[in-house]
């Protein structure tokens, strides 16, 4: 009886032993966010082989006289892997400090853009100082950029639009786009939350809203009052995206995530009225495929600040505001295979703010890329 009884059981284990290794390998596969890793180090190796092969003899990319674009480079090698001490991103950052300027600032002489390109460079180098190498030069740096913000030292009181903001840095009104650089760079390089420069900013940024409340008072906000964001309301009011036909400033994409990124930067809480109806402008806007209410204008500037939003969020889905989940990481890095050029660089057909330049638009898709590392959810 007892070796009637063996087989059978042994059947049993082996069947049951089975189906809880299937279902282990499901609920991981279930569990995990994110592309396959081995698709997403393809796509980066092609795109950093692509600016290994494409850097110029002084160690610039593109246009040399635009330090930005090898500074947002040398940011988008080291965010996806590579050693500072790496030869490709030594001849980058060797070429931006060659324009470090006496008033701190890292910038071509000739540029009317020194807000913009010491904020990206600060940004390279904060990624590049593993040793404390470049401590010097950041410190002066966030000095600088402090020195840039619209304040009291142009004249303005708190009431005036432009207060708080930043602009590229030649006394141009100040903009969103500018502003979420220099927080960001000055964020990063270790400036605190209650430093007076991020409470200045969250007003401009604020008043960069399509959101009608105690935060913003100028008459935009309550033409549109959706969540989103707009360029400037300094000088009169911009949008890249229009105006409405009362008026309003039109909300976008690209400038949504850029708000909703400042805000998280400068401190401020998640159930903020103006972090939750931001978020929800964005859910009623979730896309891949465009930069909603600008279509192919400024979509790889998009993807950057799509993905670096979205992972200061916090978020492993986002939820969109029909309900769906969407795997976020997975869908960015399934349209940026999509649109990877033979040569392993990327490129938008619709070339304006320079995203004809291949070596611009990898740096932004590599910069993407770095927010879309496969993870495991955990378990709530």
């Amino acid at each position: 009886m007892f070796f009637a009884l063996n087989p059978p059981r042994r059947r049993i284990s082996w069947g049951v032993l089975l189906l809880v290794l299937t279902s282990s390998l499901a609920s991981a596969e279930e569990r995990r966010v994110g592309p396959p890793a081995a698709e997403l180090q393809q796509m980066r190796q092609r795109g950093i082989e692509y600016l290994r092969l494409h850097q110029n003899e002084d160690g610039s990319w593109s246009e040399p006289r635009v330090i930005g674009f090898t500074a947002l480079v040398v940011s988008a090698l080291l965010e996806n892997g590579l050693s500072p001490k790496e030869p490709v991103v030594e001849r980058g950052l060797n070429f931006l400090l060659k324009h470090a300027q006496p008033d701190g600032g890292i910038y071509h002489p000739e540029t009317k853009h020194r807000n913009y390109e010491t904020s990206i460079t600060l940004m390279a180098l904060v990624e590049a100082n593993r040793d404390g190498k470049y401590e010097s030069h950041i410190t002066r740096a966030q000095k600088f950029l402090k020195g840039l913000q619209w304040d009291e030292s142009e004249g303005l009181t708190e009431k005036d639009p432009a207060y708080g903001g930043a602009g590229y840095g030649t006394h141009s009104r100040p903009d969103l786009s500018n502003t979420q650089f220099m927080l960001e760079a000055l964020m990063k390089s270790g400036l605190s939350v209650d430093d007076p420069a991020f409470q200045k900013a969250l007003l401009f940024v604020s008043r960069c809203q399509n959101l009608d409340s105690e935060h913003n008072q100028t008459p935009f906000a309550s033409r549109v009052n959706d969540g989103g964001f707009y360029y400037t309301p300094a000088a009169g009011g911009s949008s890249q995206a229009g105006t409405t036909p009362t008026g309003g400033l039109r909300s976008y994409a690209s400038m949504t995530y850029a708000g909703l990124k400042s805000y998280l930067y400068a401190g401020v809480s998640k159930d903020d009225p103006r972090v939750k109806a931001a978020r929800e402008w964005l859910q009623a806007h979730y896309s891949v495929s465009e930069n909603p209410g600008m279509g192919e204008q400024g979509l790889y500037y998009y993807y950057h600040v799509f993905g670096k939003t979205l992972a200061t969020l916090g978020v492993e889905k986002f939820a969109s505001q029909d309900g769906q989940l969407h795997d976020w990481r997975k869908d960015l890095a399934d349209k940026l295979r999509l649109e990877q050029q033979p040569d392993g660089s990327w490129i938008n057909k619709s070339d304006r703010w320079y995203e004809g330049d291949p070596a611009l638009v990898t740096a932004y898709a590599l910069l993407a890329l770095a927010y879309c590392d496969p993870l495991p959810v955990i378990p709530k």
